[in-house]
């Protein structure tokens, strides 16, 4: 099965790499869900979560303020102004 690569940084350390089945992340003018062949997007993020549901094991939950996310060739990109892990 295909999967997204998926990074989340901050801007002063990385938060969380790896595969997932899907990303949702709150866009500045509303939600997004990112799937596998996902077309090339670039958005802006407005604070909220940004859940991943990962390859395997459990859902993860980060709480962003802001910033932007990359989609291209099923690389996900998410570059937080703040990011706190909530649920891992």
């Amino acid at each position: 099965m295909a999967e997204l690569s998926v990074d989340v940084v901050a801007a002063d350390r990385a938060v969380w790499s790896g595969t997932a089945r899907s990303v949702t992340a709150p866009a500045h003018d509303g939600s997004l869900g990112i799937l596998v062949g996902h077309t090339p997007l670039l958005a802006l993020l407005g604070a909220g979560a940004v859940v991943i549901r990962p390859a395997s094991g459990p859902e993860l939950e980060i709480s962003v303020t802001g910033g932007f996310l990359s989609v291209d060739s099923d690389q996900v990109t998410v570059v937080a102004d703040e990011a706190t892990l909530v649920t891992a």
